[in-house]
């Protein structure tokens, strides 16, 4: 495979230092350092078309300026230290209470107000050939946000010859701290300029968990069967769903998006507890996102893999505490298939 088919660029022009990486297929991955964001995913169609299937920005600005709006969107971002909502941001460990930073609401919300996605990550390594990777970290010093111990992270994407998008995680702490890393790209498989409206989703969950209006969880859990959350048999995008579905650890797909339109699918793969689903990617009409595109409440979705929100406080639910001397992992997978 020659260089000109299988590469790695680093730029400073449409995003400030933008790293690109592209398979065999002529798939191509664009991470900022920013957010250990992703920019842009173009996957080829049978046609010979190929479509860019995240939603983004053209400039680092850009994501910057989203954090401004009401309601951020994260859009593609990296989210940590913990994803989704803490109630009241607060939560007790080894006998010690904990006040997080609050940012939704009377909540703490995806790591509180200067969280993961709004970090510069350190780019650490960069892989060309056959399976191109990037690797990013960041240190995130003791009480950043109020939370515990100084965790450091590591995150590498792969783009692999399978047109699959890799993510794994990894993260050690000084001391005893709760964690729950996940990825935000909204995903679109009629490209970023759609709406998802008309694509058909998959759920292979049998259960929900339950959540107050604000979101936050009762700490129920609640069988999908007879439910608005019933997405086991394909069903068209909802135009509303902010709510995690609860998978089993194994290696099998735990949720499937498929655009009639493009006869492009994209299955997920998790070894997370959860699948929190989130349908949007607003930014109003001032903020404009690639190619001076006007994102709206139906322009992506997102595939949220990762604990459960407020787990902290729940017995019952999956544990999120990561020890001293213990090492947090996780890996996600996104794959891309043409039919």
């Amino acid at each position: 495979m020659s260089t000109s088919e299988n590469n790695l660029s680093n730029s400073n022009t449409a995003v400030n230092t933008s790293y690109e990486l592209t398979n065999k297929n002529g798939a191509i991955l664009k991470v900022i350092p920013f957010g250990a964001t992703v920019t842009s995913l173009k996957i080829p169609l049978k046609n010979g078309k190929i479509v860019d299937v995240v939603l983004g920005f053209d400039t680092v600005e850009g994501y910057e300026k989203s954090f401004q709006l009401d309601g951020s969107p994260y859009m593609g971002a990296t989210v940590g230290r913990y994803a989704g909502r803490i109630n009241e941001g607060k939560f007790e460990l080894n006998g010690k209470k904990y006040q997080l930073a609050i940012n939704n609401g009377p909540n703490s919300l995806h790591g509180g107000i200067e969280n993961f996605s709004k970090k510069t990550w350190n780019v650490d390594a960069v892989t060309t050939g056959e399976n191109p990777s990037i690797t990013l970290s960041y240190v995130s010093a003791t009480n950043e946000e109020n939370y515990p111990g100084e965790l450091s992270v590591s995150l590498t994407y792969t783009l692999s010859e399978e047109n699959e998008l890799i993510l794994e995680y990894k993260a050690t702490t000084t001391e005893d701290t709760i964690i729950n890393l996940t990825h935000h790209s909204y995903f679109n498989l009629d490209g970023h300029q759609s709406d998802v409206s008309g694509q058909d989703l998959v759920v292979h969950a049998q259960k929900v968990v339950e959540t107050r209006e604000d979101c936050i969880p009762t700490g129920n859990i609640l069988e999908v069967a007879d439910t608005v959350f019933d997405y086991r048999t394909a069903k068209k995008c909802p135009k509303s769903i902010d709510n995690t579905f609860v998978v089993e650890n194994n290696n099998e797909v735990k949720a499937t998006l498929f655009s009639p339109l493009t006869n492009l699918k994209m299955d997920v793969y998790t070894d997370q507890p959860g699948v929190h689903i989130y349908v949007g990617g607003n930014c109003g009409p001032d903020l404009k996102g690639k190619e001076n595109t006007t994102y709206h409440a139906l322009s992506g979705i997102c595939f949220e893999t990762q604990n459960f929100p407020d787990a902290p406080n729940h017995a019952n639910f999956p544990n999120a505490i990561l020890k001293k001397n213990d090492i947090y992992t996780q890996k996600t997978t996104y794959k891309f298939e043409a039919l």
